[in-house]
């Protein structure tokens, strides 16, 4: 079977996790069905700087517009954003820049048997348009936010609802994710739950007493891992952090509230118990949980957050 998997979320190098349960997925299905070939069109937005003081708009820069990892070819082709007002525009330009893409490989002698999309909007929709032009069935799986947030909006719900009675099958990450979809007025029937997997090989206790030491830490030790942004709720964090008088808390991650997560965490005094260490690949990650005595996540939603299963795992 050849699958075009398209998605924006896929790692790169300037985002070396963003998506990377979407990868997870694809590698697992490649070594369970061995005669499955996957071509990767992962855009991302246009900018034209790859500094680090542009955001995530800068880290997209970053990705080549051809890459190859794990044996898997992946495509970056750029799309239009317009910040804040073009949200409605995005699936147009996502389907634009993905269907040029298509195209010449299509030209090359590429050939496909389906479309596998994730994430909903604009994902989906814009993968909608490309399977009618492309004249492939289309399979889309939500992730999340996709419906517990951008369904809730009544233009880009609209739009869901269109793509999703055209796809030929639908995946959700949890039960809450699909029973929420059949409230939408998805069709029941082509919806099925398919939860994240976790990879026991690699995220198993390792290097506890060397990552503590590595850390200054000798009591016990809470760690948060995820993106500092509003719905991951680190004021929480921060607020349980000031209860508990010899507790560490370690955050693994990055994101636009950087800055103010460290301002609070000063004006509660508590610098000294909470190490920022940035954003974490995978691979450091199993050790990061073998040193915490708990993880910590208090977000507002999740669709299926892969740090539980890490932790527990």
């Amino acid at each position: 079977m050849r699958i075009l998997l398209f998605s924006t979320l896929f790692p790169h190098a300037g985002e070396p996790t963003l998506g990377i349960f979407v990868e997870n997925r694809m590698q697992n299905l490649r070594a369970r069905y061995g005669d499955v070939d996957v071509t990767v069109i992962a855009p991302v937005p246009w900018f034209p700087f790859k500094s680090k003081m542009f955001g995530a708009y800068g880290r997209a820069a970053s990705a080549a517009p051809k890459e190859k990892r794990k044996g898997v070819t992946i495509h970056h082709p750029r799309y239009i954003v317009l910040p804040k007002i073009g949200m409605l525009f995005t699936p147009w330009f996502l389907y634009k820049s993905a269907w040029r893409c298509l195209k010449s490989l299509r030209k090359q002698g590429a050939d496909f048997d389906l479309i596998d999309a994730h994430y909903l909007y604009p994902d989906a929709v814009a993968a909608a348009k490309i399977s009618a032009q492309a004249n492939l069935p289309f399979v889309a799986t939500a992730r999340g936010s996709d419906v517990t947030q951008i369904g809730l909006m009544e233009k880009p719900a609209g739009r869901i609802l269109s793509a999703l009675d055209q796809a030929s099958h639908v995946i959700t990450v949890s039960e809450n994710l699909r029973a929420d979809l059949v409230v939408m007025g998805a069709n029941k029937e082509k919806i099925s739950t398919l939860r994240n997997g976790v990879d026991l090989a690699r995220f198993k206790e390792k290097q506890r007493n060397e990552t503590r030491q590595a850390l200054g830490v000798s009591g016990p030790m809470m760690v948060f891992a995820g993106w500092l942004i509003p719905r991951k709720r680190l004021d929480l964090v921060f607020a349980v952090s000031e209860l508990i008088p010899n507790l560490t808390v370690v955050i693994a991650g990055d994101g636009p509230l950087m800055a103010e997560c460290k301002k609070q965490v000063a004006s509660l005094q508590i610098t000294d118990r909470v190490i920022f260490v940035g954003q974490k690949t995978p691979d450091d990650m199993p050790a990061l949980y073998s040193a915490a005595d708990v993880l910590i996540l208090v977000s507002d939603r999740e669709g299926w957050a892969n740090v539980l299963l890490e932790a527990m795992a």
